[in-house]
């Protein structure tokens, strides 16, 4: 089963910025895509960023113009360039692998980094 290593968060002043990290380790299979969800107090998990194999890039309105999402395959790490952070923007980042094994459909989750955004 493959495993995560999220890094990177912290704490961070409004208008500041923190670059996510997420490497994977274990056996690696068919990918669709890496994904950043995050997850604040009271609210739903979302989708923030998403990247699949091929390279295309998807980002959530919330952080379209100041995220960035980028991956290396070589390495199987994935990245998560936060900029111009918000208050809004305080919540536990997780990062998620879409693929298939063995013909069925799978999901991995990683343990979550916290980003909080204050003042």
């Amino acid at each position: 089963q493959v495993q995560f290593v999220e890094s990177g968060g912290g704490l961070v002043q409004p208008g500041g910025s923190l670059r996510l990290s997420c490497a994977a380790s274990g056996s690696i299979f068919s990918i669709y895509a890496m994904n950043w969800y995050r997850q604040a107090p009271g609210k739903q998990r979302e989708l923030v960023a998403s990247i699949t194999s091929g390279g295309v890039t998807k980002f959530a309105d919330s952080g379209k113009g100041r995220f960035t999402i980028s991956r290396d395959s070589a390495k199987n790490v994935v990245d998560l360039q936060m900029n111009s952070l918000k208050l809004e923007d305080t919540a536990v980042y997780y990062c998620n692998e879409v693929g298939q094994r063995d013909g069925v459909q799978y999901s991995y989750w990683g343990q979550g980094t916290q980003v909080t955004v204050s003042s």
